[in-house]
């Protein structure tokens, strides 16, 4: 069998994935910052990294996997100025910051449970490792490369690439960032323009304050990775991983701070997938093609045609290896979809096929399927590509229905190659990409489903025709408390889509 390659960033290239301890792996995933609900966008990266998850833990190697809540000081790197969103929205919603926090965590927790991501190892917040974010803080000062200004502390990237690789990871070039760093408030506080801050002064009105060394504050986003990473997966450790916007400026930056405190780069490996465009564009408020995850599921946005189930969004991303460009619409998820009930009748269907009637009576077919099945492991040793494995799997479903139909004889394959066949499908279906039948996935027979579904229906078209209102919206929305959609249509029928 081959060994595992991965394509690392920070070298650009692939690299055999070796464990710095056998047997064991250390994985850090950035998490979300939980001052809004998640969108398609950061599908990718939670799936992309579950995936990677499930076949480490096949591989039978542990793994330890932490993926972090933002749930304070995400800076507006970008922006005019340098803000806490978490407090800013609590403003926006009327609500306790903890209160925000706790709501949108929640809705991420959820969304992670209807694309069946597992849990990850660890799940630590950033406000609950203020202590460690400070310390670190105070060794950065202590070896010179921070410096306070007006209670607010600053990283010193001039001094830092005097010795150290600042860009490596991102392509960033030094005197590129000199010129091309926006104007931010509070630029006149850096001694230089690129410098980033790890603490931040806070001013009377800002809700989310903690006390420090440099007065009352709160932290840097970039600092909190770090600090949550040393502490529970080692000053090194083998993998980081996150979404390609995330290069530059925060993976970029927390190379630097855990170099000057560890005296390490973090990780070995930094794995990157690429991006979701809408229709060919980028994601962005400006082209009102942010899709929510719950709108998702719903159908509930003006660019979806329809509702999809979370699981044909999942076959989406993974029909795409996860360094290309995945580009959303309407006709490819839906084909997705069709593909992915193509992939799990053939699956029903692979499943009764007996191995001890089989005699390879051709040999021919035999042995084109069993290399078939060999190459998947070959593919997904391959950096992950898991569109190719799809592809692999898709090869082998007209010679499973061709047995089905009788086209093809039911003694072609050997028993060894049926089983191998077996075995594939369960580990890469099931196990490593981890998906469920979208016709079961409820857990819930569904003939007795689809007559209690009908029968609602059918009480609350008599209710309309009464013009009892009150019943008709109670039977819609408490279905649609459950996760049911009932959708009328215009020529008098109910569409019923599943969140």
């Amino acid at each position: 069998m081959t060994k595992l390659k991965v394509y690392n960033s920070y070298t650009r290239q692939k690299e055999e994935f070796e464990p710095m301890v056998p047997g064991y792996v250390g994985m850090y995933v950035c998490g979300p910052t939980v001052s809004g609900e998640s969108h398609l966008g950061h599908a990718r990266p939670f799936i992309t990294f579950d995936v990677l998850y499930r076949y480490l833990t096949h591989m039978g190697l542990k793994v330890r996997y932490v993926r972090n809540i933002t749930d304070a000081g995400h800076f507006e790197e970008e922006g005019r100025a340098a803000e806490d969103k978490i407090s800013k929205k609590a403003h926006i919603e009327m609500l306790e910051p903890m209160e925000l926090v706790q709501k949108y965590t929640n809705l991420f927790h959820w969304a992670m449970k209807q694309f069946n991501n597992l849990d990850p190892s660890i799940e630590p917040t950033a406000t609950g490792h203020i202590v460690e974010q400070i310390e670190m803080i105070r060794k950065i000062i202590s070896e010179g490369y921070a410096y306070e200004k007006n209670g607010s502390v600053y990283f010193d990237v001039k001094k830092y690439a005097e010795k150290y690789p600042y860009g490596k990871l991102s392509g960033r070039v030094m005197d590129d960032l000199l010129e091309t760093t926006r104007e931010l408030e509070g630029q006149d506080e850096k001694k230089n323009k690129q410098d980033f801050a790890l603490w931040k002064a806070a001013p009377p009105e800002h809700i989310m304050r903690w006390n420090s060394p440099w007065g009352e504050g709160f932290p840097g986003w970039h600092i909190e990775c770090s600090a949550m990473a040393t502490k529970y997966l080692g000053k090194e450790f083998d993998i980081h991983g996150g979404g390609m916007d995330l290069q530059f400026p925060h993976h970029e930056s927390e190379i630097a701070q855990s170099t000057i405190c560890n005296n390490h780069v973090p990780a070995r490996y930094w794995m990157h997938n690429n991006m979701i465009t809408i229709n060919g564009k980028k994601m962005g408020k400006s082209y009102n093609n942010v899709i929510k995850l719950s709108e998702l599921f719903t159908g509930n946005h003006p660019l979806l045609e329809q509702a999809y189930h979370p699981m044909a969004v999942r076959f989406f991303i993974l029909q795409t290896h996860y360094r290309s460009t995945l580009d959303f619409s309407n006709d490819a998820l839906q084909a997705a979809q069709k593909g992915m009930k193509r992939m799990w009748e053939a699956y029903d269907v692979l499943k009764t096929f007996s191995q001890s009637n089989a005699s390879a009576g051709d040999a021919e077919l035999d042995a084109r399927c069993s290399n078939l099945v060999d190459e998947l492991d070959e593919f997904m040793n391959d950096d992950m590509n898991t569109a190719k494995v799809l592809a692999g799997m898709f090869e082998l479903v007209p010679v499973i229905n061709g047995i089905r139909d009788k086209h093809i004889a039911a003694d072609a394959l050997s028993g060894a190659t049926i089983q191998k066949m077996q075995q594939a499908f369960k580990t890469y279906l099931e196990d490593v990409f981890g998906l469920l039948d979208e016709r079961t996935a409820s857990g819930i027979d569904n003939g007795k489903l689809d007559g209690v579904l009908q029968l609602l229906i059918d009480i609350r078209k008599e209710a309309k025709g009464r013009k009892d209102f009150a019943t008709s919206d109670k039977i819609r929305n408490q279905l649609l408390d459950l996760g049911i959609l009932l959708k009328d249509e215009k020529d008098g029928g109910v569409s019923i889509s599943f969140a």
